[in-house]
């Protein structure tokens, strides 16, 4: 249906059995049956060298990061699955959301960010479960504009919290919850 919200998901990690990977499978299958047209992302399909000033101003913006920014641009709201880095934002996450942001023929880096909502989401086997990290990656994104949803997913153990059969959250309420939340706000702001 073209007039189901847009909804950009992606993890911050490219660990191949990274429980954050598992985390936004699960969210962006959550995020299709609350009625979101979701487009999963791999970052790991999108690599970027580390940000560089000299780089930028030497050779521009990197052609992956003008795709991202387009993916970006195309969708109305972002659901995001991190890890903890010592208790912040990992790198890949940040240098992607750092590219994504510069400025590119003219047009400001905020744009790709404005007028997005995010639910912001965390897993790991401790028992924190990312939840360190994620003021930090709301700080990030409310000083680009978006508005990050207040309520969000941590799971700690997360080892433990997947079903080793089909792969599902064994409790996937909470998770289901935040996800439907995304979806209906940014319906209402799209129709606003």
């Amino acid at each position: 249906m073209p007039n189901m919200p847009k909804i950009l998901a992606f993890s911050g990690s490219i660990r191949r059995d990274s429980w954050n990977r598992k985390l936004i499978a699960v969210a962006a299958d959550a995020a299709r049956a609350a009625g979101g047209d979701v487009t999963l992302l791999d970052l790991a399909d999108y690599p970027l060298p580390l940000y560089d000033g000299d780089l930028e101003a030497r050779d521009g913006l990197p052609a992956n990061a003008q795709r991202l920014k387009a993916l970006f641009k195309d969708h109305d709201a972002l659901l995001i699955a991190s890890p903890e880095y010592n208790s912040s934002i990992p790198p890949l996450l940040k240098n992607t959301i750092d590219w994504i942001s510069r400025e590119w023929q003219g047009e400001s880096g905020l744009v790709p960010y404005q007028n997005k909502v995010a639910a912001i989401l965390a897993a790991s086997p401790g028992q924190f479960g990312g939840m360190r990290m994620m003021p930090h990656l709301r700080q990030v994104l409310n000083a680009l504009g978006v508005l990050v949803l207040p309520g969000q997913f941590s799971l700690p153990r997360a080892d433990s919290a997947f079903d080793p059969e089909n792969g599902m959250l064994k409790s996937p309420a909470r998770l289901h919850a935040l996800v439907m939340e995304l979806v209906r706000t940014t319906d209402r702001l799209r129709k606003s």
